[in-house]
């Protein structure tokens, strides 16, 4: 199995940036593809970006397209989402998720997730 630890959450005002981590364990970093994604309670998990065991190929859901980067160490075992220009929407639990699906952008595509990170952002 592969376990997945995300972390980074944080209170940040509007038009700041905030950086999360995820580290990934259980099987070889580079095998595997790992994406974000959020959750408001209430509503959906909605996917964020994904990136392939590479760091090659990425994928961003428009909604975060020019403002959130996501990238990957794998001799460090990392993953990273920087995050620029948030805006009150970004407000929700983020989750690290992993899979062998390259670039899904769809919660039955991964099979592993952590725990989730809150993000919040003030006006």
């Amino acid at each position: 199995q592969v376990q997945v630890v995300e972390s980074g959450g944080g209170l940040v005002q509007a038009g700041s940036s905030l950086t999360l981590s995820c580290a990934a364990s259980g099987r070889l970093f580079s095998t595997i593809a790992l994406g974000w994604f959020r959750q408001v309670s209430g509503k959906e998990r909605e996917f964020v970006a994904s990136i392939d065991w590479s760091g090659t190929n990425t994928n961003y859901a428009d909604s975060v397209k020019g403002r959130f980067a996501i990238s990957r160490d794998n001799a460090k075992n990392q993953m990273l989402l920087r995050m620029n220009n948030l805006k009150p929407e970004d407000t929700a639990v983020y989750f690290c998720a992993a899979g062998s699906v390259g670039l899904g952008s769809n919660v039955w595509e991964y099979d592993y997730w952590g725990q989730g990170t809150q993000v919040t952002v003030s006006s």
